[in-house]
């Protein structure tokens, strides 16, 4: 389960309506790479596909994660986090993470 905080389920939606996207939602993956050894990655998509798990949060923003992916984010929390005007991301707490690099683009399982 891929829990989406109201903070990341407003930003997924507003940027879904921006791109004439209603019924689509943000893709998380994960990837073998980055410093730390696997890397996440988000994409704007069109709609779920087949094999994906969908997780929804407040006024319907959707979640996909593929089943391979799946495996190590089970049980993260997406945040979205404004740190400052210039700065705004994506955030993951994700407990299989053992460690994280610097970028917090990466982590270890």
């Amino acid at each position: 389960m891929i829990e989406i905080t109201e903070s990341a389920a407003r930003v997924i939606t507003r940027q879904l309506a921006k791109s004439d996207r209603p019924q689509g939602g943000l893709r998380i993956a994960v990837k073998a790479g980055g410093c730390s050894g696997f890397s996440y990655q988000f994409a704007w998509d069109d709609a779920a596909r087949e094999t994906d798990q969908v997780f929804e949060g407040a006024g319907g923003a959707k979640v996909f994660v593929d089943p391979r992916s799946l495996a190590l984010l089970d049980g993260t929390v997406l945040d979205f986090e404004e740190h400052n005007l210039l700065a705004t991301s994506f955030t993951l707490k994700n407990p299989h993470a053992k460690s994280t690099c610097g970028c917090g683009e990466s982590f270890s399982a």
